[in-house]
């Protein structure tokens, strides 16, 4: 629609709020917007300097314009929010989310049943949930059955059959999993007490349901009935230990209340929801939205908002976000937090969501991976690299310690661009004392390629070194006492930056940015990263590391462990002196270290 043909309906369209929906030659609905002033908001998009290609293409591409009047902004808002997860216009921001959630269901039945279901259906039942994982409300399912008695049957108990004595008991009552309501043994109403407890756990209330086991255990106690009191006590137990060990944060001031953050990269955004009920995470979701206008990010924050808490059935008062917006749901109060639990809430809902996008890249590096012509990408390698060989065989070493101690160093292999992990090794640092990142990759190359030799196995075309001139060097020494220079090309990786270098050289070679050499690269050094910390951490977790300050007679593993937790690494401890060492083991251990370092240095 040109502005000409624009001007010729502007006057029709109201002063008033509402939304407007654009349509496209076929009829198709390509975007709905929301306005304070219809007439003053869409008339911006004919007379305005465009900032963006697709905001001018959007326009191009209008042939229809609708339009509905509301009593207010909120209304206008809500109904923008409902249309476009209606229609998907290609033009709105698009929340990425096709899941199909798992609720949990209380039947609408005599002595209803309780059990998972992924579609909610219109039969008078109640839905609890949606929940994000289907292993939770299996998990929660197991939970109420240990905690309080229910059926499991699919009989149908209607009085009239119950009376008529139609079924028996089964297995389950005399489990004391079900109080055998078929044979009329638990009346209605004390089964919707039961209901209404597992209400209660459900939304983390345990109060209210520990109270009422108490209470129970007291009756059985003085009626003498210490079995009985005994399994309700275990049941309380339990119920503490479950909602201790499964609540992510506890403890959380202030009540109910959702928590939203964004972290935005281009096109895409990524909204991170941590639902807070009394005092406990229930559950988090990431979701992925794409912008197609460059939508300010405090608009396409309150968007998801009001999508998340519509799927997820959430009416809570308080919503805790990053900074201000305009969110105009009622009864409502938005925090914008400086301190405090609800500050710490918002940086852990930032971390699931930084957490969220890592995990997307690796699944795309994967896939990447995966999908490319993997002989295209080794050639191109091979040309940018001025290999004399084409590189099917490629390892790459990185060497890892842990703040300044327990070195270890990792190797990983690509066989035609793909990982052989297979061929993945692991090297404990045997010849090196303390902290030596270049002797420490000379040692992990020399036994790398002196086995390889001795067994007559193939050698790679291509050695990848991940880290500065210095690694490279001392990698290059040990080809060359084993003799094989010549036969293996060792290129470093310089961190961070993505340079590559070979030795001797004074200029690096920057490969370009989406080359597909250059994604081979990175994929085979992040996969070097996470072997070489996997591995780590499981050496540190088993307590198999024997640090320098081990090395130190009259220094134990506990002294030197302590030194490690107050100053974080063995270069700060020798930069500490006596006095400040004294601190933290007594004066006689720290002469000792004091001593050894001084003679060491």
């Amino acid at each position: 629609m040109t502005q000409e043909t624009f001007s010729t309906i502007a006057s029709t369209i109201p002063q008033e709020p509402g939304i407007y929906k654009y349509f496209d030659d076929a009829g198709k609905i390509i975007y709905v917007g929301k306005a304070k002033n219809l007439r003053k908001r869409v008339s911006s998009y004919f007379n305005k300097t465009f900032t963006t290609y697709k905001t001018h293409e959007l326009v191009q591409r209008i042939e229809k314009i609708e339009f509905t009047i509301v009593n207010s902004e909120p209304d206008a808002f809500f109904l923008e929010n409902s249309l476009i997860k209606q229609f998907q216009p290609k033009y709105n921001i698009n929340l990425k989310d096709s899941k199909s959630y798992p609720y949990i269901v209380i039947k609408n039945e005599n002595f209803p049943r309780i059990y998972l279901t992924r579609q909610p259906v219109a039969d008078g039942s109640e839905y609890l949930g949606p929940y994000t994982s289907v292993f939770k409300v299996r998990e929660l399912l197991e939970f109420i059955k240990r905690t309080v008695p229910m059926r499991t049957c699919s009989l149908n108990l209607t009085p009239k059959n119950i009376e008529k004595g139609k079924f028996k008991v089964c297995l389950e009552y005399h489990l004391g999993n079900c109080k055998g309501p078929c044979e009329g043994l638990q009346t209605a109403a004390d089964y919707q007490n039961n209901i209404s407890r597992i209400r209660d756990l459900l939304k983390g209330n345990l109060t209210p349901v520990i109270r009422y086991f108490k209470e129970e255990m007291k009756q059985h106690a003085e009626q003498l009935e210490f079995e009985k009191a005994e399994q309700v006590r275990k049941k309380i137990e339990y119920l503490e230990e479950y909602y201790q060990s499964r609540s992510v944060v506890t403890g959380i001031k202030g009540g109910d209340k959702d928590v939203f953050s964004i972290i935005k990269e281009k096109s895409i955004a990524y909204v991170n929801y941590l639902m807070v009920r009394n005092g406990t995470i229930v559950q988090t979701q990431t979701n992925k939205l794409e912008t197609h206008l460059d939508e300010p990010v405090e608009e396409i924050l309150a968007y998801a908002i009001s999508q998340l808490r519509m799927t997820f059935n959430s009416h809570v008062p308080e919503i805790v976000v990053p900074f201000e917006i305009e969110y105009p749901e009622a009864d409502v109060e938005l925090v914008v937090p400086k301190a405090g639990d609800r500050k710490k809430l918002l940086e852990l809902s930032e971390k699931n969501a930084n957490y969220f996008i890592e995990e997307i890249k690796n699944k795309d590096r994967i896939k990447i991976n995966r999908n490319v012509d993997h002989v295209k990408v080794l050639e191109q390698l091979q040309l940018d690299l001025h290999l004399p060989e084409l590189p099917v065989h490629i390892e790459c070493f990185d060497n890892s310690n842990f703040q300044g101690s327990y070195p270890v160093s990792a190797m990983v292999c690509f066989r035609n661009g793909v990982p052989s992990k297979k061929d993945y090794r692991h090297f404990n640092v045997k010849t090196v004392q303390g902290i030596n990142d270049f002797a420490s990759m000379k040692e992990a190359v020399y036994r790398r390629y002196k086995r390889l030799s001795e067994e007559k196995e193939s050698l790679p075309q291509l050695v990848i070194i991940d880290g500065g001139k210095g690694q490279l060097s001392a990698a290059l020494e040990a080809i060359e006492e084993l003799e094989l220079q010549g036969t293996i090309t060792l290129v470093g990786l310089a961190k961070n930056v993505e340079e590559l270098f070979f030795a001797g050289d004074q200029e690096s070679l920057k490969l370009p940015y989406n080359s597909g050499s250059l994604k081979l690269i990175r994929f085979i050094r992040d996969q070097v990263h996470r072997f070489g910390i996997t591995f780590h951490r499981q050496k540190r977790s088993k307590g198999t590391f024997k640090n320098e300050l081990e090395d130190i007679k009259g220094i134990g593993k506990n002294t030197a462990d302590q030194l490690l937790k107050e100053f974080r690494s063995v270069k700060n401890i020798k930069e500490k002196t006596l006095d400040e060492l004294a601190a933290v083991i007594g004066n006689a251990k720290a002469q000792i270290v004091t001593n050894y370092f001084s003679n060491n240095s």
